[in-house]
């Protein structure tokens, strides 16, 4: 037994006491259960303990997983960086875009979903709120262009937004970067004409969802605390 089951009860158990300290009703949070590097067996034991939503970082890897779960109900975020010519793939396969952090890939995405799907796709714009060089996004002082020129698109539509921040040892030190992430949501729905789409935070890992829940999280990406440890590659 991996015991993948007694891992998310133990993890649902932790998000409903942090929301009832909070005044948030555990209903809003959307638990992204993050899969990379964990085998289908694995993932079909999560969902049979009733995971819904699936985060991958890398579309081939996530290609060979959904061809294999294809008679399952899932929800399908891409969580990674995404490659501008992986675009008409993830398409394919993601329900949800987390990691849009460029107009040219706004863009491609914007052309493959109105060729490839019947709706448009629920993209987030990546923030990199920590200002690290080895991390994907915009800068805070980007976001509202960036945002302004996706709204043009049919395609996708901005729902909200993304980071991952610094890590600490300490998860209280990361909640500056949660709260600059909210506040900067909050910015964009006083400047956007149609800030009821403006739903989603996503922020917070297995280290830290506790506090990103505290700062308003609505999606907290979680796999170590539900999976195990992932295998050094």
């Amino acid at each position: 037994m991996s015991g993948v089951s007694e891992k998310l009860r133990a993890l649902e158990r932790r998000i409903e006491k942090v929301c009832e300290r909070v005044g948030r009703d555990k209903e809003s949070i959307t638990l992204v259960a993050v899969t990379k590097t964990v085998d289908v067996q694995r993932i079909r034991e999560g969902l049979k303990a009733g995971v819904v939503h699936i985060g991958e970082n890398y579309v081939q890897e996530a290609k060979a997983k959904y061809d294999e779960l294809k008679s399952e109900k899932i929800i399908w975020h891409f969580i990674g960086h995404l490659q501008s010519n992986k675009a008409k793939q993830a398409v394919k396969i993601f329900d949800w875009i987390q990691t849009v952090d460029r107009m040219s890939l706004a863009r491609k995405l914007d052309k493959y979903v109105q060729s490839e799907r019947d709706k448009p796709l629920p993209v987030l714009i990546q923030v990199n709120v920590g200002d690290e060089s080895t991390k994907s996004g915009v800068s805070p002082e980007e976001v509202l262009e960036l945002y302004k020129q996706i709204r043009s698109f049919d395609g996708i539509v901005v729902r909200g937004l993304m980071t991952i921040p610094p890590y600490f040892e300490d998860p209280e030190n990361v909640r500056p970067y949660f709260r600059k992430l909210a506040n900067l949501l909050e910015e964009l729905k006083e400047k956007s004409s149609t800030p009821e789409l403006l739903t989603e935070l996503s922020m917070g890992m297995s280290h830290d969802f506790e506090i990103a829940i505290e700062e308003g999280a609505t999606m907290v990406r979680i796999g170590t605390a539900i999976f195990g440890p992932r295998p050094f590659k």
